[in-house]
């Protein structure tokens, strides 16, 4: 007996624990992951065990649906690496020749990181590659068409807490999903334990605009690291504005 699917919306199902995205790029591969049709429908894997977006679908104690962007929406990704994750988001949000008109900004600080989300986006239209800081909006928002409605911050510094508060502030829709994927041991600034540095980040986080919807450990996939889901506090944004 097959194991059981469902969708998590456009683009994206779950089978059991895997999770498939529908390829924007019929034939062709990001990494090594497998690959099978339907029909017409091409599905890449997207492997929890190596990106911690995926490992938050897997883990969470909510409807994984809700830390996932929609089609044609506007998103954010601080510290792209060189596209993995990335190239999973943009299957849902722009898909094939980017016919539902979304965006993805890819923020990367490496050069050759930036070189492999060039040759993505050479391939995946609406995928924009950004070389520059990720801590800094001035460096953000000329490349940005407006606030984002999904925003995933992945970045292996210290203060990552405030740093996702910031960009949040500076980019996030009301009501738009914010992810902070945290890493416990770039916490230099916390003392303590890998616990003590998540319990800290989880105060700046609860002390900021953003609203805290959940706690991930995503423990077993991913060692060190927590993802939050957040959003933008209503009244916040209504004052941004």
């Amino acid at each position: 007996m097959g194991q059981k699917t469902k969708s998590l919306g456009w683009g994206i199902r779950k089978e059991g624990r895997t999770l498939w995205t529908r390829n924007a790029v019929k034939g062709s591969s990001v990494g090594s992951e497998r690959r099978k049709r339907e029909g017409r429908i091409e599905w890449r894997r997207w492997d929890h065990t190596r990106s911690k977006v995926a490992a938050a679908l897997v883990k969470t104690n909510s409807d994984p649906s809700l830390l996932l962007p929609e089609k044609s929406s506007t998103c954010l990704y601080l510290g792209a690496s060189s596209g993995s994750t990335v190239s999973h988001i943009h299957d849902i949000v722009c898909g094939s020749q980017n016919h539902h008109n979304g965006q993805v900004v890819a923020v990367e600080i490496s050069p050759r990181m930036v070189r492999d989300l060039v040759s993505l986006s050479e391939v995946r239209r609406g995928l924009v590659p950004v070389l520059g800081d990720a801590r800094i909006p001035m460096q953000v928002s000329p490349f940005i068409r407006e606030k984002a409605d999904w925003i995933h911050q992945d970045l292996s510094i210290a203060d990552q807490a405030l740093t996702f508060v910031r960009m949040t502030t500076s980019f996030l829709k009301h009501g738009g999903i914010a992810l902070l994927s945290l890493k416990a041991a770039s916490e230099r600034s916390a003392d303590g334990d890998d616990q003590s540095r998540f319990d800290k980040a989880e105060g700046i986080l609860l002390d900021s605009n953003l609203d805290l919807l959940e706690r991930i450990d995503i423990s077993g996939l991913e060692e060190q690291h927590v993802v939050f889901r957040c959003t933008l506090n209503k009244v916040q944004s209504i004052l941004d504005n």
